[in-house]
């Protein structure tokens, strides 16, 4: 009797043991689903956010506001997706004696952004406004003011306001915000061995020159405050850089009319100018002043006339770089704007030009000054400054530069430099 219990037994170890060997094969089948891969994503957006900035750019002649969408990686450059970009006119300066009037623009100008940010990152996205010349050429309580209405109007609008987002921009740190912005754009600043490009600005109340020094001579003769370094995208970058306040084309107009220390009590004024073809009577309207401006009567060519009051009024007030002449630039705002008026490039797609070629198309429109009216009254004046000026800075005649509002559909501003900036001190 007991080897049949035994057989009974083992038969019953067996089914168990065949039993258990099933269910382990039937879990070691499924083990792979339990622990899947996580969905596929883009490499794109692995790892990445999306980031907004509104940099309002408070010009003499205008306001702009620029909207910037940035893909943010950890241990990289941000990436520039997207630019929304909008300009009002006037200037802010404009309504230094009301302020209360330059509102409306800046209200127009904060609609445009709500409509290029998701509303739901609008109470993290920074607002900022930097003032240039217009504003560092008025009295202070004026400019503060003006100062005073924006900050009130961003503190009670959606987006991320702080005490320093609205503020007149120092010249210097205008320079280094568009140097910062060109060479992101062109690929200057993606690596450590990439060459830059330097950039010259000619705006209406200040001019700049920037550019990274590689003759260490340049850097022992120039003035300390021309030399700044300072971080960006995990590395330390020496500029050469210098804004000259007064020296835009706007109130160097000015200088050179001679209209700078005669502002008459009435607001208005009478200048009379070589530099404005003989028999030529209008009025021009500068920093709130209206002026009568009359072309002087025939006598020494009208271009060696305006060259040597141009000469007058830089004599002294610029410092010659030998380097930068070797260097490659870009230039923007009126270098741009008087080549397209000279037909040298085109409007959108800009171009290149030399220093001789403005020297040339001076000497040719202030000769037609008597015999042809003039596509602008003050053509053959600013022609002549931006000629003479760039001779001054150590530019020779046969100096290239290029000239583009945009590099890959980006403005060529300091905005987009000084947003990377700002978003940057929000970390700390």
């Amino acid at each position: 009797m007991k080897k049949p219990k035994l057989v009974g037994v083992l038969v019953l170890v067996g089914c168990l043991v065949t039993y258990l060997m099933v269910v382990k094969h039937h879990y070691t089948t499924l083990k792979p689903d339990t622990h899947r891969l996580p969905p596929y994503r883009p490499p794109a957006l692995m790892n990445h956010s999306f980031r907004y900035g509104i940099m309002f750019d408070a010009g003499s002649t205008g306001t702009r506001v620029h909207i910037f969408k940035f893909q943010m990686g950890h241990d990289e450059a941000p990436k520039l997706v997207q630019e929304t970009f909008r300009a009002i006119k006037p200037g802010l300066s404009a309504y230094a004696d009301d302020p209360d009037q330059c509102k409306s623009g800046i209200v127009e100008l904060l609609e445009v952004a709500k409509g290029s940010v998701p509303q739901s990152v609008w109470s993290s996205t920074p607002v900022v406004l930097k003032a240039t010349a217009g504003l560092r050429l008025l009295p202070g309580e004026k400019a503060q003011h003006l100062m005073d209405q924006v900050r009130s109007l961003f503190l009670v609008s959606p987006f991320l306001s702080r005490e320093d987002s609205v503020s007149i921009m120092d010249g210097t740190d205008e320079g280094i915000s568009a140097w910062i912005t060109v060479n992101f754009l062109t690929g200057g600043l993606h690596s450590a061995n990439s060459n830059t490009v330097g950039v010259l600005d000619l705006g209406g109340g200040s001019t700049q020159i920037t550019f990274s020094p590689q003759d260490e001579k340049t850097i022992q003769v120039s003035p300390v405050d021309y030399i700044r370094s300072f971080q960006m995208f995990n590395s330390t970058h020496t500029v050469y850089t210098h804004s000259y306040l007064g020296l835009g084309l706007m109130s160097a107009r000015l200088a050179v009319l001679g209209g700078v220390h005669v502002p008459s009590p009435e607001g208005s004024t009478e200048l009379i100018s070589p530099c404005l073809a003989p028999g030529y009577s209008g009025s021009w309207e500068h920093a709130d002043v209206v002026y009568t401006v009359k072309g002087q009567k025939e006598g020494q060519s009208a271009y060696e006339a305006c060259r040597s009051r141009v000469q007058k009024v830089l004599h002294g007030e610029v410092l010659k770089v030998p380097e930068a002449a070797a260097g490659e630039f870009y230039a923007f705002s009126f270098y741009y704007d008087r080549a397209v008026d000279l037909g040298v490039i085109d409007e959108k797609e800009g171009g290149s030009i030399k220093v001789d070629d403005y020297i040339s198309a001076a000497k040719r429109v202030c000769g037609r000054l008597s015999v042809t009216p003039p596509q602008s009254p003050f053509f053959c004046l600013d022609l002549v400054y931006i000629s003479v000026l760039l001779q001054d800075l150590g530019f020779p005649g046969n100096k290239q530069f290029k000239l583009v509002r945009t590099i890959d559909q980006v403005e060529t501003s300091w905005a987009l430099g000084a947003t990377f900036h700002y978003i940057d001190s929000l970390k700390s």
